[in-house]
């Protein structure tokens, strides 16, 4: 294998590992609006007036830290895969989830719908980014 066939497989890793884990929070952040948007239309209606609340825009108040777990999240998604050990998602999965337990339990204010809603298109999408840079390698 050629030192340049080297180089470009890791800019293929290395480009591909840096949208899963930086455009991932995007993805995340538009399917929470479309879910907002979603739950509006299918609120009653009071007094002529749609009621306007936000619970998974309210949630992220009781879920501190959300945006860099989600870095971790996608980067640990990313990394396992690539790496062949799959196994490592739910590693991730286990350990993030035991360590936001006590804020999902204790709140009513959609914490548990932000982080199922959330974890699942942030693991999508960074599992969809590993599996493009490992067809994209293995082309070469």
């Amino acid at each position: 294998m050629t030192v340049l066939l080297v180089i470009a497989k890791i800019v293929i890793v290395l480009a591909l590992g840096a949208v899963a884990v930086l455009l991932g929070g995007r993805a995340v952040t538009r399917v929470f609006r479309l879910a907002e948007r979603t739950r509006a239309t299918e609120l009653p209606e009071q007094n002529g007036a749609l009621e306007t609340v936000a619970p998974l825009t309210y949630a992220a108040t009781y879920l501190r830290g959300g945006e860099w777990i989600g870095y971790l999240e996608r980067l640990a998604v990313f990394g396992a895969l690539l790496v062949g050990f799959p196994e490592g998602i739910a590693v991730a999965m286990v350990v993030k989830s035991f360590a936001r337990y006590p804020e999902i339990k204790a709140s009513s204010t959609g914490a548990a719908e932000r982080f199922i809603i959330g974890t699942f298109v942030s693991v999508l999408f960074a599992s969809a980014c590993a599996l493009a840079a490992a067809w994209l390698i293995r082309l070469f």
